[in-house]
């Protein structure tokens, strides 16, 4: 029984075994699915050596994250959704570095504000603006200087 892949990457790494047990040539199974020669060669030498089990998609090394998934994905954004003035700042807009600061407060890990967009980005946050407005925000005034000053001071296309 074939192995179920795990990714679009390990079907392509399969498909390849299977079209070389049909006799394909590598150069047609590298054109066929659009990758080297070179990458073909590799994947029918690991299958050589160890079989189609060889070709499934390994664990990649590096070192465990400092958060656990949980304390990431769950725990973290409960507490961003406190807003920042909860935890002592001014304003209702989060930065890296504030997010540095609550993480390294609530669960003593420090991170390079770098590695908190990353972050960030996995728990989909955005850091380019607030997620909600200010509640100081005056809407009529927005409008009206919108309508009155904005015209008059808007670079003409002449």
């Amino acid at each position: 029984m074939d192995p179920v892949p795990s990714d679009w990457r390990e079907a392509r790494r399969f498909r390849a075994h299977k079209l070389k047990q049909k006799g394909w040539q590598q150069t047609d199974i590298a054109e066929a699915l659009g990758v080297s020669e070179g990458a073909v060669s590799q994947w029918m030498n690991k299958a050589r050596e160890g079989g189609k089990e060889a070709l499934k998609t390994s664990s990649r090394p590096g070192r465990p994250p400092k958060l656990s998934e949980k304390k990431r994905t769950e725990r973290l954004p409960e507490l961003l959704e406190k807003g920042p003035e909860h935890f002592g700042f001014r304003g209702e807009v989060w930065t890296r570095k504030r997010v540095r600061e609550v993480i390294k407060e609530e669960f003593g890990v420090e991170y390079d504000v770098s590695q908190v967009g990353r972050i960030l980005d996995q728990i989909g946050w955005s850091r380019q603006k607030p997620t909600r407005r200010s509640n100081r925000r005056d809407e009529e005034s927005i409008e009206e200087w919108k309508k009155e000053e904005w015209p008059r001071i808007k670079k003409s296309r002449d």
